[in-house]
């Protein structure tokens, strides 16, 4: 049986390319489908064409386009199954728990929430003699480069304000998961005019000539660190305004006071959601001596009690790394753990088949300046630093690079709002991790990014202001 071919969306047209390459299923390895590589003046043309349909799509009234925002809505609603069959077979978060029905219908919130905000005028200044307004207008054609842990929700967060202030998008996929995004765009065409969402699919050359294409006016971006310099620097062709969400190490400090078999749940879901693959995710756990040893046994309970397998399979709610690039990453980071005498209290070793299946992994007894710990694994593979000094314990978790999110984990909660305010993070949690919410700014210092997306913040992100001064006293 000759697999399936996917086409990209342009002005409302399937465009098919001449050249295309295959897309895995990372549970069985088997080809899932072919995807287009678009060329250089498909992009283009993608581009031109969002620029065409921005003024009158602009032009619409705020109502008007809130409407198609929840038309769009009920298309994800409507398209639920089809769409999380899809995410599971191609990005491998199971079905069940946490995994790709979670993911669609987040990005149904997340449509529905930029479709009951406001952006109403604001009076920066005004007396008897002036009155000095800030409207909000749109940028223009927004390109959006989406990454693969999560493909369907993260590109959801940067259409959908985009498309509700007045832009038109040109999305990319990432090329391991593009065939589920390039489905969602097809199917959000169906309520749309032409020409406001339009995609694009392919490697890496593909972003670069989206990011850097004339007429695209903000790029937004969510992936690594390094490819977010080269966005930076293409965006010097062109002057787009860039929003980036990059990578990040979240440190987790636990406090002495903490009930280990209460807490063991957020710790683990906050850890090892979509298998750790997830920017906001505990990368690090710092645990004071008192509880370290009770922690890690809660931990390891529940790694041994969470079924992991093909994702379509009733009861997984674990599933296997997205791609062969990052499974071989863990596994070289792990390998030098071990090299280094750290102790693995679970896992460590990746589980023979075809698919890219790695256990959870609960790393001990590991110095703070192991690979393992200073890297992003982006991956099921935790490890855990014991402190005996709360000040030593909140300089390793600040002596990076990257400053996405972090949390912590006490019952006290004026003390951790204490230890909260000293950690550099874009978003500190207490007694949570990863729990973002789409009324609620996000964004990472240091070299995690610039730029917050979500809530009115987020909607302001995908806007330029525009000052209308008036002289009150010739009126």
């Amino acid at each position: 049986m000759s697999a399936i071919i996917y086409a990209n969306t342009c002005n409302g047209q399937a465009i098919a390319s001449a050249a295309t390459f295959e897309s895995y299923n990372p549970a069985t390895g088997e080809v899932l489908g072919l995807v287009p590589s678009s060329t250089q003046e498909q992009v283009q043309a993608a581009v031109a064409a969002a620029k065409a349909a921005q003024p009158a799509w602009a032009a619409l009234s705020d109502q008007e386009r809130k409407n198609y925002l929840m038309q769009m809505a009920k298309v994800l609603e409507d398209n639920l199954d089809y769409l999380a069959k899809l995410v599971t077979q191609e990005q491998g978060k199971p079905l069940a728990g946490l995994g790709s029905v979670f993911e669609i219908q987040g990005c149904i919130g997340w449509t529905q929430v930029p479709a009951s905000l406001e952006l109403p005028v604001e009076i920066a200044f005004e007396d008897e003699t002036r009155r000095d307004e800030i409207h909000r207008i749109p940028i223009g054609v927004v390109a959006a480069i989406a990454p693969w842990n999560w493909p369907l929700l993260i590109a959801t967060w940067q259409i959908m304000p985009s498309l509700r202030t007045g832009n038109t998008v040109v999305i990319k996929p990432s090329e391991y998961t593009s065939i589920c995004t390039l489905e969602m765009v097809r199917l959000l065409n169906t309520v749309l005019p032409t020409g406001v969402l339009n995609s694009v699919s392919g490697g890496g050359e593909v972003g670069g000539w989206l990011t850097s294409a004339q007429g695209v006016d903000k790029i937004m971006f969510t992936g690594s660190s390094a490819t977010g310099l080269k966005i930076i620097q293409a965006s010097a062709k062109n002057y787009a305004r860039v929003t980036l969400e990059l990578g990040g190490n979240d440190a987790a400090i636990v406090m002495p006071d903490v009930d280990p078999a209460k807490i063991a749940q957020g710790l683990f879901w906050g850890s090892f959601i979509n298998m750790g693959q997830t920017c906001a995710c505990i990368k690090r756990l710092y645990v004071h001596e008192a509880v370290h040893d009770a922690v890690v046994d809660e931990l390891n309970k529940l790694a041994a009690a969470m079924p992991m397998g093909n994702g379509l399979e009733d009861g997984v709610v674990l599933g296997p790394v997205q791609n062969r690039m990052q499974f071989n990453k863990v596994i070289d980071l792990v390998e030098e753990a071990k090299q280094q005498a750290a102790t693995f209290v679970c896992g460590g070793t990746a589980i023979q088949g075809a698919g890219n299946f790695f256990p959870i992994t609960l790393v001990t007894e590991i110095d703070n300046s192991a690979r393992l710990v200073q890297e992003e694994q982006f991956g099921p593979v935790l490890p855990i630093v014991k402190f005996s000094d709360l000040d030593e314990a909140i300089q390793m978790a600040n002596a990076v690079d990257v400053g996405l999110g972090a949390s912590v984990w006490s019952s006290n909660l004026e003390q951790a709002r204490e230890v909260a305010n000293q950690m550099q993070a874009g978003t500190v949690w207490i007694n949570q991790h990863g729990t973002i919410h789409p009324m609620v700014p996000f964004g990472g210092i240091k070299q995690s990014g610039f730029g917050v997306e979500f809530g009115i913040d987020g909607l302001k992100a995908v806007t330029q202001p525009k000052i209308i001064s008036i002289n009150k006293v010739l009126a």
